[in-house]
């Protein structure tokens, strides 16, 4: 049994639905949990935001969030963190003066920052997981500060370990400078009990489903997916994640998908259902003959996985985490992002070999039972905060024994 402290600034498991797009929340919440299951005690640290009131909560057995008042009590954006990270490092050290942990694991780049600080001459061994480097997400289009990624390099170079969730998140930290044998590769994990292909369905008419996921205020090649739609007779899709369901007429991203929808030919064949909740998650990846994710860069990439943990396959974007979880022509099929005429004829050879998506099903689940199941995500990732720990004394002078007989034998 191990005590884990967890720091997650900005992210916390508390009141993460379990959906489709709960991104870090719902990884940090789950890891959490089955370490607290395993019998390890965690204590995530994040601050307080407003969203929940109380200092400190029992999420699960094993498992406590502290919620640390530390700048203004509401959601911010990394950025705007930075000038409270200090404090909120100087805070942690406080606290595990009283009560060490013997491992820091700290998720998400601030949050590195912070546990750095607060393990600063306390001689716990810090292990870093970014989830998403700035140095990726730049090269992709999106806006990245420069400040992110020179402290990304700097806090990579820091820490004792890096858990890496991707084989391509793990190649650019080398390329940052951190070195090979700092970094182990774990992946995101899936809750196979909740997603599986036994189970209610989403009810569904004569077409073909297709689901796609997409973004709060991101169109992650949702446009691609609908243009290609136009190529795909006979077939529906439906859209899922972004804002609540009650929220979608007023929704920019929405309106302009519908836009395009619209111009499409295929408006009545596009629906738009918001953000999906725990409960409905697994019934509507069960409902779909396929799922598309076709981003131009997914870190991980929830929702092919909970997709191949139902028995549905994925048509994928070869990039990111989508290249070590779909594997082409066993769970699914990889097809370039920006090419809908390309999306829109594997899709519809899929869908006209029933026998082929029967297989791409069964390898899905395997692959996810066997790889991405969180009790062996959490086993991978205690072995990571295992090679830290100093070895005991007495197994060190046995060593040493062994070694001079050893000697003596030669």
């Amino acid at each position: 049994m191990m005590n884990i402290a967890m720091v997650s600034v900005q992210d916390s498991p508390i009141g993460t639905a379990g959906g489709l797009d709960d991104g870090l929340g719902s990884h940090l919440a789950e890891l959490a949990r089955e370490l607290g299951r395993q019998g390890h005690r965690v204590t995530v640290y994040t601050r307080q935001d407003g969203r929940n009131p109380r200092e400190r909560v029992r999420f699960a057995p094993g498992v406590t969030v502290e919620q640390l008042a530390v700048g203004p009590v509401r959601p911010l954006a990394d950025d705007e963190l930075l000038p409270y990270l200090a404090d909120f490092g100087a805070e942690l050290a406080r606290r595990w003066h009283g009560r060490r942990p013997e491992v820091v694991h700290a998720h998400h780049w601030v949050s590195g920052l912070a546990a750095i600080a607060g393990a600063n001459g306390l001689d716990i061994p810090v292990v870093q997981s970014f989830h998403a480097l700035g140095t990726t997400l730049a090269r992709t289009g999106q806006p990245v500060s420069p400040t992110r990624v020179r402290l990304e390099k700097a806090i990579g170079r820091s820490v004792r370990a890096v858990v890496a969730t991707t084989e391509s998140e793990r190649s650019e930290l080398v390329r940052l400078g951190v070195h090979r044998r700092q970094i182990t590769l774990v992946p995101s994990g899936v809750d196979v009990d909740k997603f599986s292909p036994s189970g209610p369905a989403l009810p569904c008419g004569e077409a073909a489903r297709l689901v796609t996921l997409m973004r709060l205020g991101r169109y992650q090649g949702v446009t691609s997916v609908i243009q290609a739609l136009a190529r795909i007779p006979g077939a529906e899709l439906v859209v899922a994640g972004g804002p609540d369901r009650e929220d979608l007429e007023t929704d920019e991203t929405v309106h302009q998908l519908r836009i395009e929808a619209k111009e499409a030919g295929v408006a009545d064949r596009v629906t738009f259902i918001g953000r999906v909740s725990a409960n409905d998650a697994p019934k509507l990846l069960r409902s779909a003959d396929l799922t598309i994710s076709v981003p131009a860069y997914e870190t991980v990439g929830r929702m092919p996985l909970e997709s191949m943990a139902c028995g549905t396959p994925v048509v994928a974007s070869p990039v990111g985490g989508h290249l070590d979880s779909v594997v082409e022509n066993v769970t699914g099929i990889h097809v370039p992002a920006d090419r809908p005429m390309e999306i829109a004829r594997r899709v519809r050879a899929l869908l006209a070999d029933q026998t082929q998506r029967t297989a791409l099903s069964i390898g899905a689940v395997d692959r996810i039972r066997s790889r991405f199941a969180w009790e062996r995500v959490t086993q991978e990732t205690v072995k990571v905060y295992e090679s830290l720990q100093p070895v005991p004394e007495p197994v060190l002078a046995g060593v040493a024994a062994g070694a001079g007989d050893e000697d003596e034998e030669i």
